[in-house]
């Protein structure tokens, strides 16, 4: 990938809902390459998402840098699935 392409990429957080009913919260440069890893088309995705396939991407957000998307997770993982559910309906 050339290097101005990776300074372009913007760095995201998403919630996810998997077939159980369960949100699964996290942080990606290329979320549509992020949401088919979770759904099992590219290697990789999280252990969590892996037995609760197919997911769907119900939220996402575009932050400045790594940084601010690792800190918003966190703040977003602290939430109970109410304020997460309101989060997403905003």
């Amino acid at each position: 990938m050339p290097w101005g392409d990776a300074v372009s990429k913007a760095w995201h957080v998403y919630i996810l809902q998997c077939t159980d009913g369960s949100l699964y919260t996290g942080v990606a440069r290329d979320l549509e390459r992020r949401l088919s890893q979770h759904n099992g088309d590219q290697p990789g995705g999280a252990r969590y998402t892996r037995g609760r396939r197919p997911v769907r991407l119900l939220w996402s957000e575009t932050v400045a840098d790594r940084s601010a998307a690792l800190q918003r997770e966190l703040a977003i993982k602290r939430l109970r699935r109410a304020d997460k559910l309101r989060l997403i309906d905003e």
